[in-house]
């Protein structure tokens, strides 16, 4: 079979003046990137206030291999599925980062014959959001060191400073640096560098409702804390402003097509181990007046993404999700049922494996909203591994449809798309699972019970310092969002299935107060990764036609 990029350069786009005329955009609010790829004025929103929201449909997953469960090919799959059986769909999903491009994953546009166009430019520059958040988030860096060394006196000779440097790329020797080493020019201090899917100027950005409403949030940033623990806000450093017009551009969802030419848009790319995992809210309303049906995804598995996209991103655009969709794969039941090659066929690893299934099936119903299971067909799974899935889903009462949207796309979806729009008929109890007025460590110890599965919480002497200065403050009634590995329920990325017995380890906590969360990071997960031992820049190339090779 032809790899994922020459089946999407053997497709040629429709030109998006014609993708976005279908959705009701009109030509004056669209600015071209080139002819396949558009920003779309925040005007549409405003203009279309008053038209009924469409259905939104959530995809998430089990726990998945290191290589995920093909979540974005799977979204993508259904919204052409939709379009298969007549019903106006658009498609919402994050932009992907640079780091796991050039990391493990390659691109993340999906896969097959369910992926969104242009793949090549998606999967790289785009349209230079990622670009802009970086230079907002380093901007700000440059000028929270300006300010330390211009008032010296409201730090003392140790800055507690929590703001980072930032970088589209993974690089684990800029974890943990020192500046200013040498000379008498700036104050020497520690400090690091994060993923800029982790950076809170790409949360702020995501969970924003206006430009204004960014401007503001950008203010609202905690870049550090003086001698007598008070906040130092973005605000008091007069850079909200700047920062929001290098924004201007970046804060506008940007359309694409699928290769069916379904609409989408491309907006937005926390990552949702690091960050809360969800494109931006702009994107996901403007779609909901745009379409009947909006698919949208949310990064990795239930106990990750689908909360936060639950208890983050819906309280804040107080959006009510009408169903979602469970996807899973042979592969990864294989792993959670302690196979020890997941790329051998294991009908015992895979019916031991179903234990994970049956958690998430039951992290999505706690939130109220009706869901499928959706499984990701490969042609290594095998008619008994495949039954063995279907029959625990009869028995738990969990609807299900098997997806073939790698091989076939829109075709391959039909069934999941039919249970997905049917779902959306019935009622969505939808509603978060947690009160934001709650202690932190209590909304840490509710999500660590009930969605995770762990027996509680345990906190570092110096998370629990943290907490206190951040109660003190007034910054604690907010949503928490944990930093916690995508390869376990646990914090521990070698422990597989659904375990029982153990507790999340929060080693530190800090505000972010522009977003409009607390962070919490667990286990040994870090906001930098490093690259594997083989990168896949090794399989990247570019042809004597011009054409991009090997990127995924």
């Amino acid at each position: 079979m032809k790899s994922s990029l020459e089946i999407a350069q053997s497709v040629k786009p429709k030109p998006i003046e014609a993708i976005a005329k279908k959705t009701g955009i009109k030509k004056s609010e669209l600015e071209l990137y080139g002819p396949f790829k558009a920003k779309v004025s925040l005007s549409v929103l405003s203009r279309l206030k008053k038209k009924k929201d469409g259905k939104l449909i959530l995809v998430t997953a089990i726990t998945p291999t290191p290589h995920g469960e093909g979540k974005t090919t799977i979204t993508i799959g259904l919204g052409q599925g939709l379009a298969k059986i007549k019903k106006r769909a658009m498609i919402c999903l994050r932009q992907p980062s640079m780091g796991p491009i050039f990391g493990v994953k390659g691109g993340a546009t999906g896969g097959g014959y369910s992926q969104v166009l242009p793949m090549e430019e998606i999967n790289l520059h785009f349209t230079g959001d990622i670009h802009a958040v970086t230079s907002a988030n380093n901007l700000l860096a440059s000028m929270v060191d300006n300010y330390i060394y211009y008032h010296k006196e409201k730090f003392g000779s140790h800055p507690k400073i929590t703001w980072k440097r930032a970088e589209d790329t993974n690089d684990r020797s800029l974890r943990n640096i020192q500046i200013c080493a040498v000379g008498n020019l700036c104050i020497p201090r520690e400090d690091a560098f994060q993923i800029t899917a982790a950076s809170e100027v790409m949360a702020v950005l995501c969970l924003s409702d206006s430009i204004f409403d960014l401007k503001e949030r950008l203010g609202n940033m905690v870049v550090g804390f003086d001698i007598g623990q008070k906040p130092i806000f973005a605000r008091d450093l007069q850079t909200h402003g700047a920062m929001a017009a290098i924004l201007q551009k970046a804060i506008m969802p940007n359309l694409v097509q699928s290769m069916e030419g379904v609409p989408a848009f491309i907006h937005g790319g926390p990552f949702a181990n690091i960050a809360h995992g969800c494109n931006s809210i702009l994107a996901t309303k403007t779609a909901l007046k745009l379409a009947d049906y909006v698919v949208t995804e949310a990064g990795f598995a239930s106990d990750l993404g689908a909360e936060k996209f639950f208890d983050i991103k819906c309280r804040a655009a107080k959006l009510k999700p009408n169903a979602a969709v469970l996807v899973a794969t042979i592969k990864a039941l294989r792993r959670s049922g302690g196979a020890q090659d997941e790329e051998k066929t294991d009908p015992k690893a895979v019916a031991a494996g179903l234990e994970n299934l049956v958690h998430h099936c039951e992290n999505i119903r706690q939130f109220g909203v009706p869901f499928v299971v959706a499984l990701n067909h490969f042609e290594s799974d095998s008619k008994e591994e495949i039954e063995t899935v279907k029959r625990t889903c009869r028995e738990k009462n969990y609807p299900f449809a098997i997806s073939d949207a790698f091989t076939k796309g829109g075709e391959g979806s039909i069934e999941l798309a039919k249970v997905a729009a049917k779902l959306c008929s019935k009622k969505s109890n939808y509603k978060p699972l947690y009160e934001t007025n709650l202690s932190i460590q209590e909304k840490i110890e509710t999500i660590a019970k009930k969605v995770y599965g762990a027996d509680g919480a345990e906190f570092t002497q110096g998370a629990l310092e943290e907490i206190k200065v951040i109660e003190q403050n007034g910054l604690d009634k907010l949503p928490v969002c944990i930093s916690k590995t995508q390869l376990s329920l646990t914090d521990d990325p070698k422990i597989v299935g659904a375990p029982k017995g153990f507790l999340i380890h929060i080693r530190e906590v800090y505000p972010s107060f522009g977003a409009g969360f607390i962070v919490a990071l667990s286990g040994d997960l870090i906001s930098m990764p490093g690259l594997p031992k083989t990168p896949n820049t090794w399989n990247i190339d570019i042809d004597k036609n011009g054409k991009i090779k090997g990127l995924f």
